[in-house]
């Protein structure tokens, strides 16, 4: 049986990130969002400059964290998110090393207040509140949203963090623009 489509649109919370053609898979990925017929992309935070996470040496990542408002229900959002993942050429399969260099990465971070823990997804992102790289383009956005399960802000979470970890994200100069055009 089809999951029935949600009556009222739900907004959910999405990190972006790349460091293989980083600029240019950002772009394609708001793009690509916001050409999605079941998405509306509402928000696109500033891009940040950030180490990456993982044994594997790599360049640095671009991230940035964006908002869509949608009537897909959680999974069927993370498909869509898959989707464009796969069509940037990211690579999901057994070899792929873990933590290692990406074309994109597009998580769930959160859907509304949504609590959910499924074989293939958990929402909210159970590390939301441990990365500086997610949480500082997400207060940028929206600094008194507040985490599900925590109860915290995400203005709180950051400020919880090490100074290091907040510091080690640099804001780039790579703009995005949430029209999905490329900003003048």
């Amino acid at each position: 049986m089809r999951p029935l489509p949600l009556l009222m649109p739900i907004t959910a919370t999405l990190g972006l990130g790349a460091n293989i053609a980083a600029e240019a898979n950002l772009r394609a990925a708001v793009a690509l969002l916001a050409a999605h017929a079941a998405l509306t992309l509402t928000a696109v935070s500033p891009v940040y400059r950030t180490p990456p996470w993982g044994p594997v040496p790599q360049d640095d990542y671009l991230n940035a964290v964006a908002t869509v408002e949608t009537r897909l229900a959680p999974e069927a959002l993370l498909d869509a998110l898959q989707g464009i993942e796969a069509r940037r050429g990211r690579d999901r399969s057994p070899d792929a090393v873990r933590w290692g260099p990406r074309t994109l990465d597009l998580d769930l971070l959160l859907y509304g207040e949504t609590v959910l823990e499924s074989e293939r997804l958990t929402v909210p992102h159970p590390r939301l509140a441990e990365r500086a790289f997610v949480l500082v383009p997400l207060c940028d956005l929206a600094p008194a949203l507040r985490h599900p399960v925590l109860g915290r802000t995400m203005a709180e979470l950051l400020d919880a963090l090490a100074p290091a970890e907040r510091e080690a994200v640099r804001r780039s100069s790579v703009r995005l623009d949430a029209s999905g055009r490329a900003p003048v």
